[in-house]
């Protein structure tokens, strides 16, 4: 009984932060989604970039069934915690590690990099944002201000302040949101930034009708006709995006 308790009111907390999610970011979605837009309309690349357990949202991004063909991810091996937390950790707050992850990426001059990050302190996330900022690359930050504002920023800046838009998770300091009187436990960043994302497919979408628009999507290899419909794209974006190699 205590289980299905606890299962309820988390499941509450969920909904009605998601929602304060969609309202108060809903001008900035819109804009995004029409920077998006015009964006792969002249050939850009939606470049995707984060660490540690952000990296969830840049898979969230990438390769995905109704998920958009032009995103590149900006990666690094040493950033992914499966291959040691600790060297992950490590790896997220050496600086220069991000200017050398951006410079694999050759530009198009219409490209736009989303950076997600929780608290937006660290050096790998911040640098990413200013490095691409001086390379003219417009920047979405996904990250919570409330977050950041109560770390403390070990880049020397946040990574909002080098945003071109910011999509704020609303995640509170910690990350955690159970129980809702004294959070300890059970995380709101990774639902907020799938969240985020897929609405920002859902408003690109209804641009993209209005305007005639027809959109690089992916389709599910596990549908009939997805790995005919996807090879076009992959011939597309093969050269631009390594990691769609085989």
């Amino acid at each position: 009984m205590r289980g299905q308790l606890a299962g309820g009111v988390y499941g509450d907390v969920v909904l009605a932060h998601l929602a304060e999610v969609g309202a108060r970011n809903a001008e900035a979605l819109a804009r995004v989604a029409a920077m998006m837009l015009a964006g792969i309309r002249a050939g850009g690349l939606m470049l995707t970039g984060g660490a540690g357990h952000s990296l969830a949202a840049v898979a969230e991004t990438f390769f995905r069934a109704g998920g958009l063909a032009c995103v590149r991810p900006l990666h690094s091996e040493r950033l992914q915690v499966f291959d040691g937390a600790q060297r992950a950790t490590a790896a997220e707050r050496e600086p220069g590690l991000a200017a050398a992850v951006f410079g694999e990426v050759p530009l198009s001059g219409n490209d736009i990099l989303f950076v997600f990050s929780t608290s937006g302190i660290n050096h790998y996330p911040v640098e990413l944002a200013a490095t691409a900022r001086a390379a003219g690359v417009p920047v979405v930050a996904v990250t919570s201000r409330a977050a950041s504002a109560a770390a403390t920023p070990r880049a020397g800046t946040r990574l909002y302040e080098h945003a071109t838009a910011v999509l704020d998770t609303l995640t509170g300091p910690g990350d955690v949101a159970y129980p809702p009187t004294a959070p300890i436990t059970a995380s709101l960043s990774t639902l907020s930034n799938a969240y985020l994302w897929n609405q920002l497919l859902a408003h690109l979408h209804d641009l993209a009708e209005a305007e005639g628009v027809t959109l690089p999507r992916w389709q599910s290899s596990n549908t009939e006709g997805g790995d005919a419909a996807n090879a076009q794209y992959l011939d597309v974006y093969g050269t631009r995006v390594p990691h769609l190699g085989a």
